[in-house]
């Protein structure tokens, strides 16, 4: 059992980690901490203190004085390293730093001398330490105008704005899902290393406007699940649907079609493959309560009367959605999002369910937890 901190564990890459450490509890132990822990030494010792590995994530992106930027994120590294050598404990450090440290600008100086610092204090400690050289990341949850362009153009898509290329580069992207698998297979590492974590793929910034655009087209407007090619885009569609205000934009109502001979309602338009599944439901039962950290989930309730709930892994508000046959509608899963679907009504319940992948017991990307 290894015991692992990540400062910065309430940001996007730190929450992806935190969560993904929580599904493999037979292997870590996950060490509370609090960005408070910076401004209190004694808590920031006890920390230190209590970790076999700590994944140093917690820096500042963005500020209007770059001075700022590099100030911050040299103290909060020197903060770490004190607490260290004063509870004299060598914990295996992991360092975020980013392929920015070659460039210009003093967010890039901010992580080469931060992860001199350590490399150095490992050193003198006869320490592990691993300096990560990150390209950029995306992924669910990321802040708009903040992380990363990807962020950004979703957010402005979804809610109305036309995004501007204010340079039309190529970029290396990686998803946050393949960063943090990364960092788990480098955890028990037990030496001083700087590693170049190898990026997921290239694109220019105006292919991934394009292809958001294209899924606002598809998805958004048309309630279409869109065509995607692999992964990568799949990554990319997760995080881009990510920035729904799923309160208001669910469940959507389907348009059904009838006559003397009954009713006829299209239920799904797909653009990819998966699987499609039927279930009844007697009155007052649950199915669910489970959630996906990649795969696309629609319940379309067809027959009786339904409550669906989701809740984000890791907070506590629960958004909930009625949904009745009479008027056919349906509800897409975010992932990370723990669901269930309960029988609210006095007859039988009739659902569809379809998810992006056949079912595969050895790899089924199903965790269980209760809304």
């Amino acid at each position: 059992m290894i015991r692992v901190g990540i400062t910065g564990q309430a940001g996007f890459v730190g929450s992806h980690l935190y969560n993904l450490l929580g599904l493999r509890p037979e292997s870590y132990e996950r060490i509370a901490f609090e960005d408070a822990f910076f401004e209190e030494p004694d808590k920031l010792r006890a920390f230190v203190r209590r970790c076999d590995a700590i994944v140093h994530l917690a820096a500042m992106n963005r500020h209007p004085d770059e001075q700022v930027i590099y100030n911050t994120n040299i103290e909060l590294v020197e903060k770490l390293i004190l607490a260290m050598e004063k509870e004299k404990v060598t914990p295996h450090v992991l360092f975020s730093s980013s392929t920015q440290e070659t460039l210009d600008n003093l967010y890039g100086k901010s992580k080469f001398q931060g992860r001199q610092l350590l490399e150095k204090w490992a050193e003198r400690n006869n320490a592990s330490f691993s300096g990560l050289v990150i390209p950029n990341v995306f992924g669910e949850f990321s802040k708009p105008n903040y992380n990363t362009f990807v962020a950004t153009f979703a957010h402005k898509l979804i809610t109305g704005e036309q995004p501007k290329i204010l340079n039309n580069i190529n970029v290396r992207l990686i998803y946050v899902g393949s960063l943090c698998e990364h960092i788990l297979k480098l955890i028990s590492n037990k030496s001083i290393n700087r590693i170049d974590i190898p990026f997921d793929f290239e694109s220019s910034v105006s292919e991934i406007l394009a292809l958001f655009e294209r899924f606002k087209a598809d998805y958004i407007d048309k309630g279409i699940i869109p065509a995607m090619a692999d992964q990568n885009e799949i990554n990319l569609f997760n995080t881009f649907r990510s920035y729904i205000d799923y309160k208001t934009f669910f469940p959507v109502k389907l348009q059904k079609h009838a006559d003397h001979r009954g009713a006829f309602v299209e239920t799904i338009k797909l653009g990819i493959g998966g699987q499609v599944s039927f279930s009844t439901t007697l009155p007052g039962i649950t199915r669910g309560n489970h959630f996906h950290t990649r795969k696309i989930e629609r319940f379309t309730v067809i027959k009786g009367k339904a409550q669906i709930q989701l809740r984000k892994i890791g907070t506590d508000e629960i958004i909930s959605f009625d949904l009745d046959g009479d008027e056919p509608s349906h509800v897409d899963m975010p992932v990370w999002y723990t669901h269930n679907i309960t029988n609210t009504g006095s007859e039988e319940l009739y659902t569809q369910f379809w998810i992006s992948e056949w079912y595969n017991p050895d790899d089924a990307d199903t965790f269980f937890e209760k809304v």
